[in-house]
């Protein structure tokens, strides 16, 4: 794959700019070694137009001349491949947030300071309209489009995304109540990107959160014991402090988790006496004043270390009840669909970024007489790694395309109450594998900072956690299946374009099927059947629109009854060679 050998060599030593210039050595260079066999720098690639998988599907799914040169996808992608951006999200980890709970004279501040590359970041996602935009846009597909930009952006950085992400889920929660949708919507979708801490009526954009987690409960949400009291006896009407919807509450109680909590407003799960209800909390009150939401600590987190996560107080914080008292879960529901679709993009994404770097390395570096590449071995591992990325964009993409359809059609309606469980469960949880196997392709070099596969690493148990971990998306696969058969019913739909294409397919689905038909220990195996879902719906699509080996090597490797084994495993006779290139990333000119 590298016909011109190793990477060009140079000399380095000890105090490189005082060998330049001479320094005390009198001119001496102190050179130790010559440094060779080192692959080239990435960056600058351009993500759009290397990832083939992504290409094939908006042109498959979405408008015309969408990825096109020019437009805002082309502009996402060589910036999400640029060297500002990689410096950009290294600083942003380098110098996480930082909580000022007082100002100078001693009053409660309860802000979140920023390093100046986040706000690069999260600028252009919501300069782009990677946040609410997609609701209010008038183009068709505006969905997809927005799920590419947001898989694109989220490979430059991915901490930034949780903010644009649940800005992007609230919108739709917030139809809920039409006063509250028509106060907020326009802020939530606008391309201004406008930080701080002001009164909705004089910001040009809003970003918005979510409190859902408590201490005692964790997804158990109606273990909940924040409390919201009725302001009034006739209810709100916006007089008291904010905006009407369903009536002006008084919340007392705490949150585990609250997240991005700089954002202008937050959904906030709380007892009612009416039961657990969902209400909308802005961070300032139309007067100015600062609504009661204390910021206790951040949270020291394993990765997204670019962005805050709190542990928050509502001392009498003032809210607006959206939907009916008792409602709390269905209202939310409609946020928490939404942000799941985004777990499996922001994991796709996570996937392609370390295959892509993986596959890089592999290709410039030597050992033995001949590029790592080409080494039987490690192009078993390098092909199976993008295997697992091309099915995970593929299936993300299908998804975000029944988003858009499922405005209208109650079949892309069903298709996402099994699918989007499915794919959130199983796709998050191979990002991890993905991340560890494409760093240890770097070797010790992927080991450290400096590669950004720590980061990536960091980054990638994250989905999986958030909204539900594994066992509640396999739970709410299993609930689709009992309840709502025209789930299903959807499903097969999906897959029944592809049988007969595929013999290993075939008896996948049958399988499947069968182990349907027998649901006497349905809990304990519920992991299993969601995974079989997702698995064989991603071979499905990949039968129908992947290239034969890509389809071949999926097929013969995830369907058997051993299902995803260790990367590396492929069996004889699979396109390995013609799998990578496919999964190449092309740098471009410096």
């Amino acid at each position: 794959m590298n016909p011109t050998g190793p990477a060009t060599s140079r000399t380095t030593g000890t105090g490189e700019s005082a060998a330049r210039s001479g320094g005390r050595s009198g001119g001496r260079r102190f050179a130790t070694h010559t440094v060779s066999n080192q692959p080239p720098p990435l960056a600058p690639h351009d993500a759009l137009a290397a990832d083939h998988a992504l290409g094939e599907a908006l042109d498959r799914w979405c408008r015309p001349g969408l990825a096109a040169p020019g437009g805002q996808l082309a502009e996402i992608g060589a910036l999400a491949g640029s060297e500002q951006a990689r410096e950009w999200a290294f600083d942003a980890h380098r110098h996480p947030p930082r909580l000022v709970t007082h100002d100078r004279y001693g009053e409660r501040a309860d802000e979140v300071e920023f390093h100046p590359s986040w706000h690069h970041l999260l600028g252009r996602a919501v300069g782009w309209g990677l946040h609410g935009a997609a609701w209010t846009a008038g183009e068709a597909t505006p969905h997809l489009a927005r799920a590419a930009g947001f898989y694109l952006w989220s490979q430059a950085e991915a901490g930034h995304g949780c903010p644009v992400s649940m800005t992007y889920a609230a919108v739709p929660a917030l139809r809920a109540e039409e006063s509250l949708s028509a106060a907020w919507t326009p802020l939530l979708s606008s391309t201004a990107y406008d930080p701080g801490l002001r009164p909705a009526a004089g910001k040009r954009g809003a970003l918005a959160g979510m409190a859902m987690t408590e201490k005692q409960g964790g997804s158990d949400v109606r273990s909940n014991t924040t409390r919201a009291d009725p302001a009034g006896a006739g209810g709100g009407d916006g007089t008291d402090g904010v905006d009407g919807g369903g009536g002006e509450y008084v919340l007392t109680g705490h949150k585990w988790f609250c997240s991005a909590p700089m954002s202008d407003v937050f959904l906030v799960l709380a007892q009612a006496p009416g039961g657990l209800t969902c209400f909308v909390l802005p961070r300032v009150l139309p007067d100015g004043t600062r609504n009661a939401l204390r910021l206790v600590r951040l949270k020291d987190k394993l990765g997204n270390r670019s962005n805050a996560s709190a542990e928050v107080e509502f001392e009498g914080a003032l809210a607006s009840r959206l939907g009916p008292e008792g409602r709390g879960v269905a209202t939310i529901l409609s946020m928490v669909n939404a942000t799941r679709l985004d777990c499996v993009l922001g994991s796709a994404a996570l996937m392609r970024r370390a295959v892509g770097e993986a596959i890089w390395h592999a290709t410039h570096r030597w050992a033995f007489g001949r590029p790592l590449a080409d080494q039987p071995a490690m192009a078993n591992v390098l092909a199976d790694l993008a295997l697992e990325q091309e099915a995970a964009t593929t299936l993300a993409m299908r998804l975000a395309a029944a988003t858009d359809a499922a405005e209208t059609d109650p079949g892309e309606r069903a298709l996402l109450r099994i699918a989007l469980p499915a794919a959130k469960y199983h796709v998050c949880k191979r990002a991890s594998a993905v991340a560890a196997e494409a760093l240890e392709c770097l070797g010790g070099n992927g080991y450290v900072e400096e590669s950004g596969m720590p980061m990536l690493f960091r980054e990638s148990p994250l989905n999986s956690v958030w909204e539900g971990a594994g066992s509640v998306q396999a739970l709410d696969v299993l609930r689709a299946l009992r309840r709502e058969p025209d789930a299903l019913t959807a499903w097969l739909g999906e897959i029944a374009p592809a049988r007969g294409a595929d013999p290993r397919l075939d008896r996948a689905v049958e399988d499947l099927l069968t182990s349907l038909a027998d649901l006497s220990e349905p809990e304990y195996t519920a992991r299993r059947l969601a995974e079989r879902i997702a698995v064989v719906f991603q071979g499905a699509l990949l039968v129908r629109y992947a290239p034969p080996e890509v389809a071949d090597a999926f097929c013969a490797s995830r369907l058997g009854p051993g299902g995803c084994a260790t990367f590396g495993t492929l069996p004889r006779g699979t396109g390995a060679a013609a799998i990578v290139d496919r999964a190449t990333p092309a740098a471009l000119p410096r």
